[in-house]
């Protein structure tokens, strides 16, 4: 049976002429299918969900199609779409939250938390058979799961200022009582019983409010990847989904092989391994999960793409995921291109770039044209043969 994945990503609107966030989500959504695209705790931010897919060149053709469809809908009002984990140019009080129940008592109840909740990820969901292998999985794939956001960096910024960090959208989300790594379970009824007890103890109101790095999803039969920023280019989206998958395949067949994994309880160095990540981004040290020392981020991707590469191969995924993880070293994380820009020229060019990125632009302009956005078809992604979205067998390996 194919093991399938989905995407969630959230991005932010922004004011084409000024390129600060505004809060327009309820104006761009209108007219848009709601079974694809959603609003968010803040006005500021739009959802959209992707399709199922086993295939990266399927999911890849439906983020572009998405990204296209919702560009179409903000230039229609002056706007354009982010897909960063922050913009670089915002005000907190010029924002305001969805209307609804649940979002107002988060306001409430979190006050400055859900006040600068002025952030946004990229969601990846991979089928799981049942709970149980889902709780199961998440110990086993928690200690890379660093070197995916590092992948992912796209938030230098914060309310105009250079923060320092690659992902300062991990600093903010962070500040959530149920955010960050992961423990390990036994079971599915070991985790929801601890899930229960957080919303016993009255620190969150529900389990859609558990912001673990990864989680098992509480609607869907999935396991979910949430540590990630949201990425401007669309193939940086499609290479964490692989990898990604490619981790949580590998993960099952060493717990129904011989000599079941066994966890030894400490989990203090995967927090540390995410800050290092957010403040490194791709540009510095991270941590080597397999020796917990100090390792280049090349060496730790790298790594990585050795340690799935049987599972990459059997779903004909591996000169794809290759290839995109060379090329997004060789050219560095967004966080890098963002402040690389803003050196250069200033703030405003830097939100002209990641606007471009995320429209499938090549090029850069100073004011982006509010007209419909051309994605990049699947043949121009500027890699160097073999072409990573190129034809491959189609089968793909049951689970």
């Amino acid at each position: 049976m194919t093991v399938r994945i989905g995407v969630e990503e959230e991005f932010h609107l922004v004011e084409v002429e000024t390129g600060l966030l505004v809060p327009r989500a309820d104006t761009v959504l209108r007219g848009l299918p709601g079974r694809t695209f959603t609003t968010e705790l803040q006005q500021a931010t739009v959802e959209s969900n992707s399709g199922v897919h086993a295939s990266l060149d399927g999911l890849y053709r439906d983020l572009i199609g998405t990204r296209r469809q919702l560009d179409t809908a903000a230039s229609a009002h002056g706007l354009a779409v982010v897909a960063a984990g922050t913009v670089p140019l915002a005000r907190t009080e010029a924002i305001h939250p969805t209307d609804g129940l649940r979002y107002r008592h988060m306001v409430d109840e979190y006050r400055m938390v859900a006040d600068e909740q002025l952030i946004c990820g990229a969601h990846v969901h991979v089928d799981i058979p049942d709970r149980d292998t889902a709780v199961r999985i998440m110990c086993e794939v928690s200690p890379w799961l660093h070197a995916l956001l590092a992948l992912s960096a796209s938030s230098p910024f914060w309310l105009g200022t250079d923060t320092g960090y690659a992902s300062w959208r991990t600093m903010v989300w962070q500040r959530w009582p149920t955010a960050g790594p992961v423990g390990c379970f036994a079971d599915a009824a070991e985790y929801d019983a601890a899930v229960q007890g957080l919303i016993d103890s009255g620190v969150i109101s529900d389990a859609g409010m558990i912001y673990y790095d990864i989680r098992p999803s509480a609607h869907q039969q999935t396991l979910e990847l949430r540590i990630c920023d949201s990425c401007p280019r669309a193939e940086t989206v499609v290479l964490i989904a692989g990898l990604f998958r490619a981790l949580v395949t590998d993960a099952r067949r060493r717990l129904e092989g011989p000599g079941l994994p066994v966890c030894e309880g400490r989990h203090e160095w995967l927090r540390a391994a995410a800050w290092r990540a957010a403040r490194s981004g791709l540009e510095g040290a991270l941590v080597d999960p397999d020796t917990r020392r100090e390792a280049s981020a090349a060496h730790v991707v790298r790594a990585l793409l050795d340690r799935v590469r049987p599972v990459l191969e059997d779903y004909g995924d591996w000169q794809t995921v290759q290839a995109l993880a060379e090329k997004a070293l060789a050219d560095g994380s967004a966080a890098h291109r963002m402040r690389r820009t803003a050196e250069a020229e200033d703030l405003l060019a830097c939100t002209d770039l990641v606007i471009a990125e995320t429209r499938g632009d090549s090029g850069r302009r100073r004011r982006p044209h509010p007209a419909p956005a051309t994605p990049v078809p699947s043949g121009e992604l500027g890699l160097k043969d073999p072409d990573p979205f190129s034809a491959r067998p189609a089968r793909i390996p049951g689970r």
